[in-house]
């Protein structure tokens, strides 16, 4: 291999480390703010939203065709926010940073985690422990993607 084509490769592969970082990074942001939002519509719904006795025992489905609007848009958040860790996480097996992969996988175990506990606060007509765990596992997530942002910072490189 030449000394030009050898430059031009490294230089392939530093930029291509580079768009997988700033992937990352994004992915992790976009992340942290969805989960702000649901936060605080959780928190919203928790106080001001009653759960229909029709929904309950029915599920997210239910939660999103029949519940108040707060609570539908709060269920198809939960979705948004699943999808969003497990890219992620396939992100960052694909880039292999596995300090990375192991932040975004303990986020995506909490946020399903959070999910569960809505499900179990909408079939059981809004448990403050099922709320409660919902929050906590929500702050646990968001302490993972900003430990992901602050690993991917411009000054720690994985």
């Amino acid at each position: 291999m030449t000394t030009r084509a050898s430059a031009a490769a490294d230089r392939f592969t530093t930029e291509r480390a580079a768009g997988r970082v700033n992937a990352l990074r994004r992915a992790s942001f976009a992340a942290l703010v969805l989960l702000l939002i649901q936060y605080g519509l959780g928190m919203y719904t928790n106080i001001y939203v009653t759960v229909p006795s029709a929904d309950k025992g029915g599920g997210i489905g239910k939660a999103i065709s029949n519940g108040p609007a707060a609570l539908s848009v709060h269920a198809v958040l939960a979705i948004l926010l699943i999808l969003s860790a497990v890219g992620l996480v396939v992100q960052a097996v694909l880039a292999r940073y596995w300090t990375i992969l192991v932040a975004a996988a303990i986020a995506l175990i909490t946020i399903i985690g959070a999910a569960f506990s809505g499900a179990s606060f909408t079939n059981n007509g809004g448990q403050d422990s099922a709320s409660m765990t919902m929050a906590v596992l929500a702050g646990v997530a968001m302490l993972c993607y900003g430990t992901v942002l602050y690993l991917l910072s411009s000054s720690r490189q994985p």
